[in-house]
Formats: structure tokens, C-alpha cells, sequence
């Protein structure tokens, strides 16, 4: 009777049917993967709620699928256009979160092709990697902490060429300008520069030191930030 009731409707008498003791077993070892993956990210990383639900769920979806195709091509490339779309509707993502993303459908893949041993072992691989990178910070660039994005407001009269070369060459090993605009109807300049400091204690001394030279008006120091192009 259940295998009846679980039967498709255009199934041929010689095809295969997936018993429900099966599907059962590989959809919940599918969702204990994505729990597995989604324990495993959010370890040192910033994260919301709803991109570790979906992490969580993702391999059960796609062992459905795949489940669900057994072997027709045609379905196979209606399935894979189907999930194309996805990217024109959700935001650009890090490189991270794209990882993990195709980390997690490829365990769902792997599952729902029965694989269920080599499901686990691969995420158990993969994690315990993504573990141990997190905790020796591989790929952090050590003097990324000395580069800020430097924000100054200066009167109009006051030529900004070389008014600020002087403290550059003390406090940075590097600076460049950026972006020079007007504001306060042309009366204030406010400029832009990336630069990285020299030693990481220099801060307060580096902007009391432009504040004298530009008449006491805004001073910003800020991380500097990648570019929307850049795969983060």
C-alpha cells in the first residue's frame, strides 16, 4: 500500500521506485549534515539567522532533488536551470558564504545519490579544515589592522597639497588621496585618503596633529573596505 501511495502518477511499471524507508533515512542524515555545516560556520564568523537555517536545510532540498531526478537527463537539466535563476534573486554574497553554499548542496548531491558514509565523511573533512584555518587566521594579512581610511575637513584657503606630507612621512608607510570634494556650498573641502599607519599606537597622536593644522573641523578615521567588485 505504501509503496502505491508513494508511486508517480508517470511512473512506468520497470521504474524505479524509492522506498519510503529510504527516502526517510537519507533526508534526515541530509539534515543532520546541514545542522553539521551550519555548527561548523558559525564558528568565528559573522552570520544571521536565516543564512544558518538555510545552510541547515539546503542538503535535504537538494537530496530531494536529486532523489527525485534517478538518473533522467532530462529532468537533470530542468533541475540545474531551475536553481540558475536563484542567483538573480538574492544578494551577492563573500567568498565564504558562496563556499559554504556549494559545500552544502554538494553534501546534499553526494546524499542523494545514496552516498549517505561519504556524505559525513566529507563534511566531517571540510569542516575540521575550516576549523583549524579559522583558529591560525590562514590568509589574514598581518598589517591589515594598520589600514585605515583617513577622512579630513579643511577650510577653503588652506592648500591641501602638501599642508599634510609632513605627518604622512612620520606616521604612514604609505597614504594616497583618494577623493577631494566641496561641501558647506564650497566653503569646506573634505578629502580622502587610504593610508597604513606605521605602528598601531600612532591614532591619536596622528590626528591631534591634523587638527591643529586643520582649524580644529572634522577628522575620521575608519577600516578601509574592499571594493563592491571584490570577491571578499
Amino acid at each position: 500500500m505504501a509503496e502505491t501511495i508513494f508511486r508517480g502518477l508517470f511512473d512506468a511499471e520497470t521504474a524505479h521506485v524509492i522506498s519510503v524507508k529510504d527516502f526517510m533515512i537519507c533526508v534526515v542524515s541530509s539534515l543532520v549534515i546541514g545542522w553539521m555545516i551550519s555548527m561548523m560556520y558559525m564558528y568565528k564568523n559573522v552570520y544571521s539567522k536565516s543564512f544558518i537555517v538555510t545552510i541547515a536545510t539546503i542538503p535535504a532540498i537538494v537530496c530531494v532533488v536529486i532523489m527525485m531526478v534517478n538518473g533522467n537527463v532530462g529532468a537533470g537539466v530542468a533541475v540545474a536551470g531551475a536553481f540558475s535563476l536563484v542567483r538573480f534573486r538574492s544578494a551577492p554574497g563573500t567568498a565564504k558564504e558562496i563556499g559554504v553554499l556549494f559545500m552544502a548542496m554538494g553534501a546534499g548531491i553526494i546524499t542523494g545519490m545514496g552516498y549517505i558514509a561519504y556524505a559525513f565523511l566529507f563534511v566531517v573533512i571540510l569542516g575540521l579544515v575550516d576549523v583549524f584555518y579559522a583558529r591560525i587566521d590562514f590568509g589574514i594579512r598581518k598589517r591589515a589592522m594598520l589600514e585605515r581610511t583617513l577622512h579630513i575637513t579643511i577650510p577653503e584657503d588652506l592648500d591641501y597639497v602638501e599642508v599634510f606630507d609632513d605627518l604622512f612621512a612620520r606616521y604612514t608607510d604609505k597614504h594616497c588621496l583618494v577623493n577631494v570634494k566641496t561641501t558647506n556650498m564650497g566653503s569646506l573641502f573634505k578629502l580622502t585618503y587610504q593610508i597604513t599607519f606605521c605602528e598601531a599606537n600612532a591614532e591619536k597622536a596622528f590626528m591631534d596633529e591634523i587638527r591643529c593644522r586643520n582649524g580644529n573641523l572634522e577628522v575620521a578615521l575608519s577600516y578601509q573596505e574592499s571594493g563592491v567588485a571584490e570577491m571578499m
